[in-house]
């Protein structure tokens, strides 16, 4: 039986994966949801500009 070695996901792929999908939930498109999921942009705080009424392409600028 041949053994097929799965590709070992980084930690940081991980974080990435779930910033994106924070970020798709708070309504980003996805190219800007990829843009700031592999930023050093703060989430939350990009999340909180949302709630509070800054559009996405605004708060992605800021804080790019």
């Amino acid at each position: 039986m041949t053994e097929v070695a799965e590709p070992e996901i980084s930690e940081r792929s991980k974080v990435e994966s779930w910033r994106l999908h924070v970020l798709m939930e708070a309504g980003f498109p996805l190219p800007l949801a990829e843009k700031l999921a592999h930023s050093e942009a703060d989430l939350h705080r990009t999340v909180e500009m949302v709630l509070s009424g800054c559009d996405h392409e605004t708060a992605a600028r800021i804080l790019l």
